[in-house]
């Protein structure tokens, strides 16, 4: 018999899994994607709607960053390093930089305001009622509508930061705002869902 036996009178117990660091790469990459962000708003506004070079190693960036979104995830949930500050950046990354793209293409007239403010006023408000809910003690998880939204964002605002019609002309303005209107469409439907679960939330008592 062991000393931990003879003193706790039973087998024992494992130790407690140490919690992972905050320091690891998903979160790192995360915080080099928040760092990112306003290289990318200066890129684009420098530009100034001239879509020369600066425009495409701005959308270029955007792109990239926007891609690391997954990959983070990804490596997060396979080594077990899912902290509750990743849980705070991530959000707050990807609503940085699709928000602050979508208000610099108004700020630069290629994008209706009103289209900005659709989406900016939902990701920003969904996102906030999902930290309250978090506080209390209820995760709140991405819907399979949730990841197709914002894959469906990402495309929309990709191709209307690439200036394609430089080289296939203004038909490619058609494709774009299909694009953004498919955009805005499950934006609108997916934050009707959230407010449906926030009331059967608030309904339950949780």
């Amino acid at each position: 018999m062991t000393p931990s036996d003879t003193t706790s009178g039973g087998p024992a117990q494992p130790a407690p899994a140490a919690r992972p660091s905050n320091w690891n790469a998903p979160n790192v990459i995360t915080g080099v994607r928040i760092l990112l962000a306003p290289l990318f708003f200066w890129m684009l506004l420098a530009d100034n709607g001239a879509d020369g070079a600066l425009r495409w190693w701005a959308a270029v960036l955007f792109i990239v960053a926007i891609g690391t979104d997954g990959i983070d995830g990804a490596i997060a949930r396979r080594k077990n390093l899912v902290t509750d500050l990743g849980k705070i950046l991530d959000p707050i990354a990807d609503k940085l930089l699709t928000s602050g793209a979508l208000v610099c293409l108004s700020i630069l007239g290629e994008l209706p305001w009103w289209v900005t403010a659709i989406i900016v006023v939902r990701e920003v408000g969904i996102t906030v009622w999902r930290f309250v809910e978090l506080g209390r003690g209820n995760v709140v998880p991405a819907s399979k509508g949730g990841k197709l939204k914002t894959l469906v964002q990402s495309v929309a605002i990709s191709l209307a930061l690439l200036p394609f019609w430089t080289l296939f002309g203004d038909w490619v303005f058609w494709v774009n705002g299909i694009a953004m209107t498919a955009a805005v469409l499950i934006t609108v439907y997916t934050g009707v869902q959230y407010l449906l679960d926030a009331a059967k939330l608030k309904k339950s008592g949780l």
